[in-house]
């Protein structure tokens, strides 16, 4: 087992440890009535709202639309982020042209085009996924570039006197060189899909983990609101710990 790993199960042994702690605290806060149970209902209340959900199949079903439109739109965004990245960084053109739209499109409240991307595209999945697309491509571009940039020229010198032509270049030199900084990149992003296809569902309804959230909060259904903000917060963790796991098995040598 390498440091990362080691460093890996760590975090995750802490992260388990200040969750069960959370979760206590929680349901005695909840026993003893420090809020109204439509507020904060206890969390052995809400743990069985959530079996339910799961036995009806509402959870799969809810959750199943919500990943696939964050992972289309991430995907999405990962790919074109990366290869407009790499060809701004390789073409000076290209980069004076696009540069000031990243520019511009990178700080900008991704939330406030909701009602745009509505309009444009309905509240089905292709709004949602073109959305996350569109929170997530920005930072992807930046991360790339940045990445591609700062590839030692002696790397690049080193390959073409080998006889390595511009392709080559690019697949075994520049690219690999890339991919600690992409996939740190990607890292981020990925909470900003999810961030965002929750937003847009919880706004635009169309089925899906947020739909169902605001649906559920304005009946007042607060163990099925917090059953499902718990999932939410789940599948970050989750996400996030597979993430550090590939990382730290199949990137390690960028660690050095």
């Amino acid at each position: 087992m390498n440091s990362g790993e080691v460093r890996t199960d760590a975090f995750a042994w802490r992260s388990a440890v200040s969750i069960l702690l959370f979760i206590a605290l929680w349901e005695i806060a909840a026993r003893i009535h420090v809020a109204p149970a439509i507020l904060l209902p206890p969390f052995s209340i809400v743990a069985a709202q959530l079996w339910h959900s799961t036995l009806d199949g509402t959870l799969a079903a809810d959750l199943s639309i919500s990943l696939a439109r964050a992972f289309c739109g991430l995907a999405l965004a990962t790919g074109g982020g990366v290869v407009m990245g790499l060809l701004m960084a390789r073409n000076r053109t290209i980069e004076w042209l696009v540069d000031p739209l990243v520019a511009l499109g990178f700080p900008s409240p991704k939330i406030a085009f909701i009602p745009i991307f509505i309009l444009w595209f309905g509240i089905e999945s292709l709004s949602k996924v073109l959305l996350v697309t569109f929170a997530c491509v920005f930072p992807v571009i930046i991360g790339t570039y940045s990445a591609a940039r700062a590839v030692s020229r002696q790397f690049i010198w080193s390959a073409l006197s080998l006889g390595s032509n511009r392709f080559s270049l690019f697949l075994h030199v520049i690219l690999p060189a890339c991919y600690p900084r992409i996939f740190t990149t990607f890292r981020i992003v990925v909470p900003v899909g999810l961030i965002t296809t929750f937003t847009a569902e919880m706004v635009a309804g169309g089925g899906g983990m947020g739909a169902t959230l605001i649906y559920s909060q304005r009946f007042f259904e607060s163990p099925t609101v917090f059953a499902y903000i718990v999932v939410m917060l789940a599948v970050g963790l989750v996400v996030d710990a597979v993430m550090r796991r590939f990382q730290s098995r199949f990137l390690r040598w960028a660690e050095g």
